[in-house]
């Protein structure tokens, strides 16, 4: 499967691995892997890189790693590790090799002793604090640990005490010594090992020290053989060190690092550290909330996924971050479900109909499933002298060029016939409750012998056969386009979700299709956590 769009530019990364092909550069091909850490649901920022690391991998005939960097053990749960699984399968994709930091956690261990033996490492007992202030800043150079001039001998000693369990969290860290002075921070001594007395969902106990994701990160890389690291923009200042590792360590390969833009999404948050405190604070039903712009709440909503690698198509692979405007996402799902799924009749906001001269119990009329695709084929649907139509297609007082029910006047019911509405019925509170209409026998859709022209079609149920379902809509989850880091509870929409009790039509339930469009309505599908429930996908209104 490929997911590029055939009349797309090639971006810089293909151009890249054509030209180092060309040059036989590539003499194992090209190896990526897509690493997330398990400690969260994947988000539509990831479905980038995964269609970026799986489709140059298979375009160009080579191999890609999953990766879990599973080196913090605090975060990381099996729940997670799962979902990931799943939402890389589910976007139609699959590793040749499955693979985690964990598996090289002796090896990475003998690096880091390698680098204390050739001084290019130290133990530091200082506080995590007094290092944070003594990294300096931009415009300041950093200060040289107190403990930076240990001997071979006690950082060894104190490393492998480390790992023997000897000490408490935080109690000390191995730094790699680089330049305190550097302009680039990461380069400042970064800690490489930390305690963290807490079982790993892998190694169990075995382990009490961790490697930092930029020490494990290059390596894993250089011991899978992968050709190219790609990563987005927020490590491009980290390349240097990821350089500095390789070059010191007797890993062998050294893959190039190449950074592309991440993707940002309006009216959302894809940090995961963000998306945790809406889960746990219970801003939203959990990861798979439809709310969410994680793979798991798209799928649950209705997004395919083919509308997902589409929209990672169109907005394609560059250096520059760009805000990308939600109504495109919207758009390629609206594409994919068009000319895909059935269109049946859903009423949202029932209104109840009597027809008064209806002669008889039921007559079925007959529709097709879609007006542009007959391979979906047609149904029956039940027509009786009692129905539903949307309470927004009546109007007492009607505005100009009003082309649905108000009194006196007609309108098509779709593949059935042309009522009239005779009289209405208030409640107490002034609202319709009910339509008092006729019908015209001569009227039958498809052989129709009225002559009456009707300004409107609308959508209907029959009272007596429709199901009453469950309708979840659902609107954005912040009120602005740019939700801030700080002040992202603030923006939260607290009306995204709206519920109503709609009626369908009886086999858009007896059906096993999962996305239907309701005629005029949008795009909808079936809960699969909760039966008798639909949530809307996406709008049916036209064009990007």
């Amino acid at each position: 499967m490929c997911w590029t769009m055939e009349s797309e530019a090639k971006d810089f990364i293909r151009q890249r691995i054509e030209k180092e092909q060309a040059e036989g550069q590539l003499p194992a091909g090209v190896v990526t892997r897509f690493p997330p850490e398990p400690n969260g649901y994947l988000h539509i920022g990831h479905a980038k890189s995964i269609c970026l690391n799986f489709g140059v991998a298979q375009e160009f005939g080579g191999a890609t790693f999953l990766r879990f960097d599973d080196t913090n053990p605090i975060k990381e749960s099996e729940e997670f590790v799962r979902a990931i699984k799943k939402d890389v399968t589910w976007l139609g994709f699959q590793w040749n090799s499955l693979t985690h930091a964990s598996d090289y956690f002796d090896a990475l261990y003998g690096f880091a002793e390698s680098l204390i033996k050739e001084g290019k490492a130290y133990v530091d007992s200082q506080s995590a604090e007094d290092i944070r202030n003594q990294r300096g800043s931009l415009t300041q150079a950093g200060q040289d640990s107190p403990y930076r001039g240990r001997s071979v001998a006690d950082n060894l000693d104190l490393f492998r005490r480390m790992r023997l369990k000897e000490f408490a969290d935080g109690e000390h860290v191995l730094r790699a010594k680089i330049d305190m002075a550097s302009p680039n921070i990461n380069l400042r001594d970064p800690v490489i090992y930390r305690i963290r007395h807490v079982p790993h969902q892998r190694t169990e106990n075995r382990w009490c020290i961790y490697p930092m994701y930029d020490f494990t990160h290059c390596i894993s890389d250089a011991l899978e053989g992968i050709s190219h690291s790609l990563c987005t923009l927020e490590f491009e200042d980290h390349r240097p060190l990821y350089d500095w590792f390789l070059d010191n360590v007797n890993v062998g390969a050294h893959p190039p690092q190449i950074e592309f833009s991440r993707l940002g999404l309006e009216y959302t948050v894809m940090s995961k550290r963000l998306l945790h405190r809406l889960v746990e604070e219970h801003w939203v039903d959990g990861w798979d909330d439809p709310r969410m712009p994680t793979i798991a709440g798209l799928r649950r909503r209705g997004v395919r996924p083919a509308a997902i690698r589409d929209f990672c198509a169109r907005i394609g692979v560059t250096k520059q971050d760009n805000q990308v405007e939600m109504n495109l996402l919207d758009f390629c799902i609206r594409k994919d479900l068009e000319d895909n799924v059935r269109r049946g009749m859903g009423v949202l906001e029932p209104l109840k109909v009597t027809i008064s001269n209806w002669p008889g119990p039921v007559a079925m009329m007959v529709g097709p499933w879609h007006g542009k695709n007959a391979e979906l084929g047609e149904r029956e649907l039940p027509f009786s002298g009692s129905l539903y139509i949307e309470q927004a297609d009546f109007a007492i007082t009607p505005p100009k060029k009003w082309k649905r029910l108000s009194p006196g006047e007609t309108v098509r019911l779709r593949y059935g016939f042309i009522i009239r509405c005779d009289d209405y019925v208030l409640d107490d509170e002034g609202q319709v409750v009910e339509l008092k209409c006729s019908y015209v026998p001569t009227s039958r859709s498809g052989s129709d012998t009225s002559g009456i022209k009707p300004k409107g079609v609308i959508h209907w149920v029959s009272a007596a056969h429709g199901v009453p379902v469950e309708i979840r809509s659902y609107g954005r989850l912040f009120n602005g386009a740019n939700p801030g880091a700080d002040t992202f509870i603030d923006d939260i929409n607290e009306d995204s979700l709206h519920i109503s009790n709609g009626i369908v039509e009886p086999e858009i339930v007896n059906q096993a299709d999962r996305h239907w469009q309701f005629e005029r309505q949008g795009y909808f599908c079936k809960d699969e956590q909760m039966p008798g429930v639909f949530n809307k996908t996406v709008s049916l209104r036209e064009g990007f």
